[in-house]
């Protein structure tokens, strides 16, 4: 095979300027030295320019490009390259022309030429292993040095194509990784291990208990039912009153003071993507106003190998260094967990955080979320921003999911986290520290809803989760059949998500205590167990109350029944609007809480979803049913003003 670039040239530890390095990063380096000279002779930078960018090398080893471009977006990614490649006498790689030799890579490596953007690339005629990077350099160099055994040479590469580059050289590796890496690690522990023979076995045995005990004892069996299910309405009604006035404090808790710019950590941002070119414009848009080091930031988009529209949407973009494209060549499962576990391993950053394509972060969230990771205590392992709507007034289906939403977030999560409960994450707006993140086999690439998996995998381990005042907007769901395959969606995955914890009840116990075992009964299986019960407890109830003829129902509701079925009626159904009408009240959405009244036939549509859940769950436990963006009249304004005014 042929050096890159077609001939020969000189290794970089005689190229001019190598000693220039000394003591600082390879990308100090070159700009100190003859490159930077060149670069400013040839009008590619100015003087000033260069000083900015020296100034911000002293402090971490990045690309130098990339700071380059932070600081001047106009500027030339392939014009500097050349340059680099011409002051310093060395091949440049056009990988177009000379690809990577596949075979030299070593995956346990990955990380190292990530985050150091260097990869082997082929081996030299004279046998010397030919190392691309985005900054060469003695440090690279010596680098290079420890992961060939013979003699190695640098050449010098954009970073996208080296991004580019080791995602398709590892591909398989990532591919499988990412489908079966839990499932190997802890498959007890992955919604993808079938479920023991015990709980196989539940539902039947069960059914055969309750059979029994009604033709046995009808009126005892019956009461115990009554009871017990009283009883689970009470205990579910009172942990929600608990956390949100657990929450309430939180309002007087200072933030963090923010880090300086030299103390930021890198950030990696991940963006699954399928089937939406059209709400890429506005997304590339949200992203690129991040109050963030553009040299620090490591934004990944994430897309399918056949959606062959989205990809051509982001192609067409021209999305500066800031961003990544990453295909996910095509296996099963085909779920949003599974995309972001194939390109966590490509991520530079220290920290990790998650957005949809429709999200719409605070410009500062990045800086807050490092701020809250910084200063929060050791186990602190991720925080969630929170979420809001800007379509929340658009019809009756988005006022109801903005109230569920300013509950959820506003009160349940922050109190969760101050009372120290597993706290089930969001699906978008979550920022992790990145060794944490991997400590616990990142995401279940079967469950469906990883977010909440993760968040009780993270408790279990020893870490904590956060909640910053930071907020995140997206687009609530607008028509009914996008809202029931989204609730569905969610609902199946907490069934799978308690189905898993509780394959060990007694193992889940030991590692997250009473108050975490409570934590995730009633938040997990409770959200699940109440949506599937409360049509039938509607039902009943009102039966016994108004049929005539309805004495049969009698053994359900003994004296001490009766009295928790009225308390749970009357108080549960008074607290549970009254937490409604107040949730927006934190987000001064006060025109929403009289919707707050109509809540009751919001909850009737939950129990739809759940049933439908239910069905899913046994027939297809790993479909993820993908809810469709841009569908908002809101959505279609903001893309018409970004369309006049990019």
């Amino acid at each position: 095979m042929k050096p890159a670039g077609g001939h020969r040239r000189q290794a970089l530890s005689s190229a001019p300027g190598a000693a220039a390095a000394r003591g600082a990063g390879d990308g100090n380096g070159l700009l100190a030295g003859p490159v930077g000279d060149r670069l400013v002779a040839r009008r590619l930078i100015d003087p000033d320019r260069r000083e900015a960018a020296l100034d911000i090398l002293r402090h971490r080893d990045a690309d130098p490009v990339d700071v380059l471009l932070g600081l001047d977006p106009a500027g030339d990614r392939g014009t500097i390259t050349d340059t680099i490649a011409d002051t310093l006498d060395i091949a440049r790689i056009h990988p177009d022309r000379t690809p990577p030799d596949p075979g030299l890579g070593r995956l346990e490596d990955l990380p190292t030429y990530c985050r150091h953007l260097i990869m082997p690339w082929h081996v030299a005629p004279d046998a010397a292993t030919v190392f691309a990077c985005t900054a060469p350099g003695p440090e690279r160099l010596a680098l290079a040095r420890t992961m060939a055994d013979g003699p190695v040479r640098l050449a010098v590469i954009p970073r996208p194509d080296l991004m580019t580059a080791l995602a398709a050289v590892f591909a398989d590796a990532l591919s499988d990784e990412a489908r079966h890496g839990l499932l190997r690690r802890a498959p007890r522990l992955s919604a993808g291990q079938p479920a023991p023979a015990w709980q196989r076995a539940l539902p039947t045995g069960l059914a055969l208990a309750l059979a029994a005990g009604l033709a046995l004892a009808p009126t005892t069996t019956l009461g115990i039912m009554g009871g017990a299910v009283a009883a689970f309405y009470l205990a579910n009604l009172a942990l929600r009153l608990v956390l949100v006035f657990a929450s309430l404090p939180a309002e007087s808790v200072p933030a963090p003071p923010l880090l300086a710019d030299a103390d930021l950590p890198s950030y990696t941002v991940l963006v699954p993507l399928y089937g939406e070119p059209e709400v890429l414009p506005l997304l590339a848009d949200s992203l690129c106003r991040l109050d963030y080091p553009p040299d620090r930031l490591d934004v990944k988009l994430i897309l399918e190998a056949d959606d062959g529209p989205t990809r051509a949407a982001a192609a067409a973009l021209d999305l500066d260094g800031r961003f990544d494209i990453v295909v996910v060549p095509p296996s099963m499962p085909r779920t949003k967990p599974k995309a972001c576990n194939y390109a966590l391993p490509l991520a530079r950053g220290d920290r990790i955080v998650i957005y949809d394509a429709e999200d719409r972060p605070e410009a500062d969230q990045l800086r807050k979320a490092a701020a809250a990771l910084a200063h929060g205590p050791a186990d602190l392992a991720c925080v969630q921003a929170r979420l809001n709507f800007d379509n929340a007034q658009e019809n009756w289906l988005t006022r109801m999911f903005a109230l569920d939403y300013a509950l959820w977030f506003d009160y349940l999560l922050p109190g969760l986290g101050r009372l120290g409960m597993p706290v089930p994450l969001g699906g978008t707006s979550n920022h992790f520290r990145r060794d944490a993140l991997e400590a616990v086999g990142a995401w279940d690439p079967f469950n469906v809803t990883e977010d909440a998996d993760l968040g009780l995998r993270l408790h279990a381990a020893g870490y904590r989760v956060g909640v910053i005042d930071s907020t995140t907007f997206e687009e609530a769901t607008c028509t009914p059949m996008n809202w029931l395959r989204q609730r569905s969606r969610w609902m199946k995955g907490y069934m799978q998500t308690f189905a898993v914890q509780m394959r060990d009840p007694a193992g889940l116990w030991r590692r997250v205590g009473p108050l975490g075992f409570l934590g995730v009964t009633a938040f997990v299986g409770g959200t699940a167990a109440s949506s599937l019960l409360n049509p039938v407890v509607w039902a009943l109830f009102l039966i016994w109350a108004v049929a005539p003829g309805a004495g049969w129902l009698d053994p359900l509701f003994p004296p001490a029944v009766m009295a928790m079925s009225v308390v749970s009626w009357g108080l549960g159904n008074f607290s549970l609007l009254y937490l409604a009408m107040i949730a927006p009240f934190r987000r001064r959405w006060f025109g929403l809480s009289p919707w707050a009244l109509t809540a009751g036939i919001y909850w009737g549509f939950v129990s739809v979803a759940a049933y439908r859940a239910l069905w899913q769950w046994r027939r297809r436990p790993f479909h993820w049913e993908k809810t469709r963006h841009g569908l908002s009249r809101h959505f279609g304004a903001a893309l018409a003003r970004h369309r006049r005014d990019p």
